[in-house]
């Protein structure tokens, strides 16, 4: 350390005290809490553990719980109920001693007492006579939601047990110790809703002829997840915030009509007893058909079975392992198709059920796409690990589970349909069965953080739908989310928010996130960076709980990229892109300084440098001299002239501004006068010192015509009327809405 005089000292100390003196007389700024969009996420993020780590993978203590479940349902088809018993067992894989577990009963959403239909704002518009009232209301059966019959120990007797709404709490008889299991039974059975016509993500739907397409989900009492971060989290069930599960193991007899055909989470343990022979033999040709699915029951066979009916029963008994839900479709009606899908050495069956109203279109797209969603899925992921995806018609659903989806998608009675209909239900199906990833492997909380889900898998269905068709509209590109980010951006809501009170849930859930991320992937990172650290987040959150910490930390870690700005910007608030171009000013060479030579000389220190101590920036055309600038650099030695020796005909300075409130690398695309052009892309650390406005001067041995910026609308700019120099009439962003339109 340096040291320093008594009589410099003291000149420093009586200086210092003389401005302390004065400073009083100053009119003083307010000081200010640091808001630079590049400062880090630390002051957001959980402090990591020892079970989730600063680098964003799971630490050497992360546990969780595992649940395993032996059910035997049956289905009455004649009166629309599902009969459950349950025998659950509960792992305490935790380091806590738990004094009671919390179950889901998602089918009380529909409970006469239920608090769902009442957590809606009506006003005029929504106000009911009392005529419509009884119509829509009291003319339907008030027995929707579960029918709790019995909870009990394993040894049979009576378990206490709290019912609250939508949550059931177990009261256990003393805190079940890290290590335990706890095993209970559960009795229970409800009435399947109609949910063409009653809506709901589970439940049949009902044809003219009286048979039916039963789509089944959510239908069983569930454990919670106990975890690190929420505890237990149980967050009531309103209808819209999905779910967090626990992985377990599952053990399930279904009892249904002799006729169905039935498909469901896990592999199939007795096909002798519920396939024929040529049934079988048709499965065992398709699992080694990679090309074209092959019927396991034809068009003309479903459509002979359907007008049979039968009072006979059937029990399909299915087993799967590490899995964190269940569901099953079953009808008479079903055509049933598949195909084998190569998964890096590995077959996956690719699977479909539909009735004939699905078809043409069915047969023709929908196995084909679960398996080229697979496909690509994988390459973005991990090996699908997993033995079979199936894809099920059901009208008015678009839900999914693990293996299994339901899907809309229906032509019209005559078997045409248009292209966005077609469209629609390749989206659907490749948005379902990308699900099997995004939550049901990397099991993100869904109640909690919707676009974990949501908004990843609609990123990686961008990629799956265009390698299906390259001209696929996905509607999840940044030019895509342009709209809605241009909304009154108090009425939005940041991506970070709870799912029950998001406004504008679909662009906000589903389309910001996926937009954002497509923008990290082509724009920011680079396809290379951002693939290896998304693929790492994937694999370190198999069948694991991630939250939003783990991942925005495994993208920068695997990558070697500091994001907190983008993670900050697009997913804590609403701001939105808009960059453009204030002014372009053609710069001259001068040997004659003057003031605004010397700004410029200040602006630019790095030309200056290859210039030479005597050679200026002008924007000023009179002072401009070229030739004694040249005569100047012919006077140097040598060794000065080679750096030089090519000096840009031309040079301009570019006044870029951010009326926006977010930062995002500035694209650029230069025309040349000969119809050339040169793009150039500057990070968004651009604006680490000035988020106002920042400079850059452009040189050519010849002319520059025009300056766009974002030429591509790569980076979801909602006003592109600054974008061009010379400031376009007509916009980009215009143009190709009117081409939409059209």
């Amino acid at each position: 350390m340096r040291k320093y005089s008594t009589l410099l000292f003291s000149a420093l100390f009586v200086s210092a005290s003389l401005f302390a003196q004065e400073a009083p007389k100053k009119e003083r700024q307010q000081g200010h809490t640091d808001q630079n969009k590049f400062r880090q996420l630390k002051d957001v993020l959980a402090t990591p553990n020892d079970q989730r780590t600063a680098s964003g993978a799971p630490g050497h203590a992360y546990t969780q719980q595992k649940v395993d479940y032996v059910m035997s349902l049956r289905l009455d088809e004649a009166t629309d109920r599902l009969y459950g018993d349950e025998d659950i067992t509960y792992h305490n894989n935790s380091k806590d001693h738990l004094e009671y577990l919390w179950l889901q009963l998602d089918q009380n959403m529909r409970a006469p007492d239920s608090k769902s239909p009442l957590a809606e704002s009506k006003g005029a518009n929504g106000f009911q006579t009392p005529d419509k009232f009884v119509s829509e209301n009291m003319d339907k059966p008030k027995a929707f939601g579960f029918n709790i019959e019995a909870v009990k120990y394993a040894d049979g007797r009576d378990l206490p047990h709290t019912i609250n709404r939508t949550m059931m709490r177990i009261n256990l008889p003393k805190p079940l110790a890290p290590g335990e299991i706890f095993k209970f039974k559960i009795k229970w059975n409800y009435l399947i809703n109609n949910s063409v016509e009653d809506g709901g993500r589970s439940g049949f739907e009902s044809f003219p002829d009286g048979n039916k397409n039963y789509t089944i989900a959510q239908f069983f009492p569930r454990l919670c997840v106990y975890n690190n971060v929420e505890g237990w989290q149980n967050m009531q069930f309103w209808g819209r915030s999905e779910w967090a599960l626990e992985f377990g193991d599952y053990d399930v007899k279904i009892t249904v009509p002799a006729d169905h055909i039935l498909e469901a989470t896990g592999e199939l343990q007795n096909e002798k007893e519920v396939l024929t022979k040529e049934q079988r033999k048709r499965f065992e040709k398709a699992r080694k058909s990679y090309k074209n699915p092959v019927f396991i029951v034809t068009q003309v066979e479903a459509e002979a079975n359907e007008k049979k009916g039968t009072t006979k029963t059937k029990t399909w008994h299915f087993k799967a392992n590490q899995v964190r839900d269940f569901a099953f479709a079953s009808s008479r009606k079903y055509i049933w198709d598949a195909m084998a899908v190569n998964i890096n050495g590995k077959d996956v069956m690719a699977i479909s059920l539909y009735p004939k109203e699905g078809n043409p279109l069915w047969e023709e797209h929908s196995t084909r796409v679960v398996a080229n969603t697979l496909e690509e899925y994988s390459k973005m992921t991990f090996d699908y690990p997993y033995s079979k995806a199936i894809s099920v018609h059901a009208k008015r659903q678009g839900m999914e589970y693990p293996m299994i989806c339901f899907n809309y998608g229906r032509p019209n009675p005559d078997g045409t349909y248009s292209d966005r209909v077609k469209n629609g239900m390749i989206g659907v199906i490749t948005h379902e069965v990308g699900h099997n990833f995004f939550p049901m492997i990397v099991n993100s909380d869904e109640r909690q953080w919707t676009w974990m889900d949501e908004g990843l898998n609609s990123f990686v269905e961008i990629l799956a739908e265009l390698d299906y068709d390259p001209n696929f509209n996905t509607g999840n590109l940044p030019k895509d989310i342009v709209r809605y980010m241009s909304l009154d951006q108090n009425k939005l809501s940041p991506i970070m928010s709870q799912g029950d009170y998001v406004h504008n849930f679909g662009p906000n859930a589903y389309t910001k996130p996926a937009a954002g991320l497509y923008m990290l992937r082509q724009t920011i990172m680079g396809p290379e960076l951002f693939d290896y650290a998304f693929r790492t987040y994937s694999k370190r959150w198999m069948f694991k709980h991630p939250t939003p910490a783990d991942f925005f930390r495994t993208m920068e870690d695997a990558s070697g990229m500091d994001l907190d700005w983008f993670w900050r910007g697009w997913f804590y608030t609403t701001d939105y892109t808009d960059i453009g171009i204030k002014e372009v000013k053609p710069l001259y060479l001068t040997n004659k300084p003057n003031e605004k030579t010397k700004k410029l000389q200040q602006q630019y220190p790095s030309y200056f440098a290859q210039l030479g101590k005597l050679v200026y920036l002008t924007t000023d055309k009179e002072n401009a001299d070229k030739s004694e600038v040249e005569a100047y650099i012919k006077g140097l030695p040598s060794d000065k002239k080679a750096s030089l020796k090519d000096i840009p005909n031309y040079m301009y300075q570019v006044e870029f501004e951010k009326p926006g409130g977010l930062v995002m690398p500035i694209i650029v695309e230069l025309t040349y006068a000969d119809g050339t052009k040169k793009r150039e892309t500057f990070p968004a650390q651009i604006w680490k010192k000035d988020e106002r406005k920042v400079f850059r001067v452009f040189t050519s041995s010849q002319e520059i015509k025009s300056i766009v910026v974002d030429p591509d609308l790569e980076t979801a700019d909602i006003d592109t009327s600054n974008n061009s120099w010379p400031k376009q009439t007509t916009n980009k962003f215009d143009a190709f809405k009117n081409k939409a339109k059209n």
